[in-house]
């Protein structure tokens, strides 16, 4: 089992370097890749409300050899649940489905600042997390302003910022921002547009010099760069795959060799955080 670096928040809360994504693994296929994924190795499990698979997740965990304790399990609050009283509900609704005494971390999935509802929900994940029911709480494509507003009128400050992160899309100012403020960056997507990233001349070429795939070289450069990255696999082979990707060490000229893909229009589809109104 590989042993994976850690990434540690300004509370001293940490993060191993890669998770488990679970968008799109659900029923009871999408059970067993969790469980699966779990005993593999993976201690970080992501889902969300609005993934439909809160259930599936939980199951994956109740069946998964490993105690419960080993496992950090995160969900996300969905834009239409921040106003104060509907985001009290959905937080206990995501610990029911989940079949949880509390949720490790919960993350306000999108902030939809034209609804300007997300300290609304911010406030409740701090209640949440007063009253035991969630342990600790972040968010997930928030912009520095975003962040900035939610600690100067609550005086709490996320652990975690889950945003888009991949070669198309490296986010270097923000990653930057999140390591000066003690907020760990979490990758969603971190393969991006996999058929075109994964045939990269740059990215083949260190593979090669690796001895690796492809795809284990974009998470070592996401390890590199300190983020977390949370892949999918439903195949165990894969999920292995993916793991082993953290003891890959990449120089800095490889990184950077990586991060020179950006694109102005790296991002998967158009979810620019200043406009993106998730429901």
């Amino acid at each position: 089992m590989t042993a994976l670096p850690v990434r540690t928040a300004h509370n001293g809360f940490t993060l191993p370097a890669l998770g488990f994504g679970t968008y799109r693994l659900n029923g009871t296929a999408g059970a067993a890749a969790v469980a699966s994924a779990i005993d593999a190795g993976y201690r970080l499990v992501d889902s969300a409300f609005n993934y439909e698979n809160e259930g599936a997740v939980g199951r994956g965990i109740a069946d998964a050899a490993t105690a419960r304790s080993e496992v950090i399990v995160t969900t996300k609050l969905p834009g239409r649940h921040h106003p104060s009283e509907k985001a009290r509900w959905s937080i206990e609704e995501s610990r029911d489905r989940l079949g949880l005494d509390a949720t490790d971390l919960h993350l306000i999935h999108w902030p939809n600042p034209i609804q300007d509802e997300y300290v609304q929900a911010w406030s409740a994940l701090i209640d949440a997390q007063e009253r035991g029911t969630v342990r600790q709480i972040g968010v997930s494509n928030f912009l520095p302003e975003h962040l900035e507003r939610l600690e100067r009128e609550t005086g709490v400050r996320p652990v975690v910022n889950q945003i888009e992160v991949h070669p198309y899309l490296p986010q270097t100012e923000q990653l930057a921002y999140h390591r000066e403020h003690g907020i760990i960056t979490e990758a969603w997507s971190p393969i991006g547009r996999a058929k075109d990233v994964v045939q990269e001349p740059v990215v083949t070429e260190i593979a090669t010099a690796h001895g690796i795939t492809p795809v284990q070289a974009v998470l070592a450069w996401h390890v590199a760069r300190q983020s977390v990255a949370i892949p999918k696999a439903s195949s165990a082979e894969h999920q292995r795959a993916n793991l082993a990707a953290a003891s890959v060490v990449l120089d800095d000229a490889e990184v950077a060799a990586i991060t020179a893909l950006g694109r102005p229009d790296g991002r998967l589809f158009d979810a620019d955080p200043r406009t993106h109104e998730e429901s």
